[in-house]
């Protein structure tokens, strides 16, 4: 009885080591993934979408370090050819909010970005038909 109590005791060590370890991994692989990003070297795509409404106000995807300058600011930073930088600002509301896809591996360019607006977003225009 006590060898099994002992086997079982190892084995539950085992599994807390193991189990630490995994969460330690996962710590080290999202801080360096988030080290990468902010050097500009990881593909990332940005979407702004209208909770309310459900429209896609704002898409950018290339290689840019995304920063929560505030609790409703959203920075978004990268690095030209020439080695001048850029950075946009997206303002969060209650009903806008963002997703952030990684790329990784797409081959894009280091420096190109490409930026879409919801033209709907943009000019709300209404057509009227008058006779």
């Amino acid at each position: 009885m006590k060898t099994g109590l002992k086997i079982l005791g190892f084995l539950m060590a085992i599994m807390a080591v193991t189990m630490l370890s995994g969460c330690r991994q996962a710590n080290r692989v999202s801080h360096n993934l988030s080290l990468e990003a902010d050097s500009f070297n990881v593909a990332r795509k940005i979407t702004v979408i209208n909770v309310r409404t459900n429209d896609i106000i704002f898409q950018m995807t290339g290689n840019f370090s995304i920063l929560n300058e505030t609790t409703d600011e959203l920075s978004v930073v990268g690095e030209e050819p020439n080695g001048r930088y850029y950075k946009h600002f997206i303002r969060l509301a209650d009903e806008v909010t963002y997703v952030v896809e990684d790329l990784g591996g797409t081959g894009v360019d280091k420096h190109k970005y490409e930026i879409n607006f919801n033209p709907k977003m943009i000019i709300p225009v209404t057509p009227v038909i008058t006779d």
